[in-house]
């Protein structure tokens, strides 16, 4: 992230250029700025439903035996919960700091595709306006896991399968057109000066999830399709009796599923890398490797998607080639914690809620990843699979992962989007009742599953009791914290202290030099950058 010689360069906030008024600016509005509003306040109310449901699977297993909720709808709860977390709250959410940051940070005046932009989000609301329907439907909504396997999901799902089918292709869409986007203004629109080596990491995350968005949602969209056409027009694709195979559904899904974990989490990995900088003051350490190991990360996950399917039936060479494919990865995740704990190493470190996030980032990532190196070894995943190993694990890589990293940009860009600085003290409050909320919720879990509990059961064994009680408490923490924050983003918004231009005193970048609140319009005459010591 690079310094401007002329600091407020072409700021243009004259009346005629400002947004329209009421309800037709958020309808019609292309300003980069609105859009990524939208995606934001959009994916935070995704996140509550998704919660919501999470709250729900989480009572009925408080106790044994069938307390609230019947099996069938327990089961509608774990399929929605899990699409909507993943395809409504973590995404959208990133791509909505995208849509405010990434123009900001490369210098450019807005996203190169304005209109296209505008389409993507308002695609968003009709999908899951679609997608939570099907709850309401004759048979009830989707209930197969969010993996949605075939058969499960074909010969046997409700009718409103179709429904969902629909809203899944739509989500896609408004994917792959966010992707687009961000490629042509990473591409296209960057301030003279700034190279790609220049680039803050977050935008260089964004340019390599924006292409595993575009590889992967078109495998979803066929693996969708070809649901649709055994379900209605008589193929049979997944259909055993007919010829085809039920195992080809899990390759194709996983081949799309596999890079999409690391499409929400190489985000996270830029908005930590620069978050810990600014309050460690030191610049990041070993930027150029930085790149290179999300560059690989992205590679490799392409080729370790079978690591979801040990248990099929897979010859002894394909196990060999996932399993060590499977445990390559970690070497450049491992040196993407190294060099953060580097920047953090010596440095001048202090707490403010963003960087708080930001460390329980690494250290919750890093257990995450453990777990998920022992699910590599094929030989113990036999035991580990379809268990609450499995959900404690991707949970400590998706909750301390992707949304902790989501909330601690909001809490560092906050006071540049809206002018007004958060209350510290209720942020550091938030902090620590979420993380406790999550280590009492996940880490449990663990446990019950080397225990041998199976995922995704309404009723369990005694011997899970302790285990389960503890992490739906866990759970209730976690949520009703998240409420919490809500009410600390409404309080900043509206009655925040006025917030400087340079908000945090290590941070370095384009969109630190503009005002506070960004004007609508952030750079009509593009910024010169010319300071070399970037990426700070």
């Amino acid at each position: 992230m690079s310094e401007v010689i002329d600091t407020h360069a072409g700021h243009d906030d004259h009346e005629h250029h400002g947004p329209d008024k009421g309800l037709a600016r958020w309808l019609f509005t292309t300003n980069h700025k609105d859009i990524g509003t939208l995606y934001l306040w959009f994916s935070f109310a995704m996140f509550l439903i998704g919660g919501c449901m999470a709250l729900v699977i989480r009572a009925e297993l408080f106790q044994p035996g069938m307390q609230f909720v019947y099996p069938e709808f327990f089961n509608q709860m774990t399929t929605n919960h899990g699409l909507i977390m993943v395809f409504g709250a973590v995404m959208p959410a990133f791509v909505g700091l995208a849509n405010w940051l990434v123009p900001m940070m490369v210098g450019a005046p807005d996203m190169a595709l304005p209109r296209m932009n505008n389409l993507s989000f308002w695609i968003l609301p009709f999908a899951f306006g679609i997608m939570i329907s099907t709850l309401f439907m004759e048979g009830g909504g989707p209930n197969f896991g969010w993996t949605f396997y075939a058969p499960l999901s074909t010969t046997y799902a409700p009718d409103s399968v179709t429904y969902f089918i629909f809203a899944v292709h739509m989500m896609g869409a408004s994917s792959i057109m966010g992707s687009i986007n961000i490629i042509a203004t990473i591409l296209n629109m960057r301030a003279p000066g700034m190279t790609l080596m220049k680039m803050p990491l977050f935008v260089w995350t964004w340019l390599i999830t924006a292409y595993l968005l575009l590889a992967v949602m078109p495998v979803l969209a066929g693996a969708v399709t070809m649901m649709l056409f055994d379900i209605h027009f008589g193929t049979s694709f997944f259909n055993a009796a007919g010829g085809g195979d039920p195992v080809m559904f899990q390759h194709i899904f996983w081949f799309f599923g596999h890079p999409e974990v690391y499409i929400m989490i190489l985000p996270a990995f830029g908005i930590v890398s620069q978050i810990l900088p600014t309050f460690a003051r030191k610049p990041l350490f070993g930027y150029d490797s930085m790149v290179y190991a999300v560059a690989s990360i992205a590679f490799l996950s392409f080729i370790v998607w079978a690591h979801h399917m040990f248990t099929v039936g897979m010859p002894l060479a394909g196990q060999l080639f996932f399993m060590y494919a499977t445990m390559l990865i970690a070497i450049p995740t491992g040196v993407k914690v190294f060099n953060w704990i580097a920047t953090m190493w010596q440095g001048s470190m202090t707490f403010e809620t963003p960087m708080l996030f930001s460390i329980a980032f690494v250290v919750l990532f890093t257990i995450g990843g453990f777990s998920g190196l022992m699910l590599a070894i094929t030989p113990v995943d036999y035991q580990y699979h379809d268990t609450y190993f499995v959900v404690a694990h991707f949970h400590y890589v998706l909750v301390p992962g992707a949304i902790f990293s989501i909330i601690a940009a909001v809490y560092y860009w906050l006071p540049k989007w809206c002018g007004r600085v958060y209350d510290e003290r209720l942020g550091k409050l938030h902090f620590w009742l979420s993380f406790i909320g999550v280590n009492v919720t996940f880490f449990p879990q663990h446990f019950s599953g080397l225990a041998g509990m199976p995922r995704r059961v309404p009723d369990y064994a005694m011997q899970f009791a302790d285990f389960n009680m503890l992490s739906s408490i866990g759970a209730f923490i976690f949520g009703l914290s998240q409420v919490f924050f809500l009410y600390i983003v409404i309080k900043a918004i509206r009655s925040g202290q006025q917030a400087t231009d340079r908000v945090w005193e290590g941070a370095h970048g384009l969109e630190w030099t503009l005002p506070s609140p960004a004007p609508y319009h952030s750079f009509t005459h593009p910024p010169k950058v010319t300071d070399a010591e970037a990426h700070s």
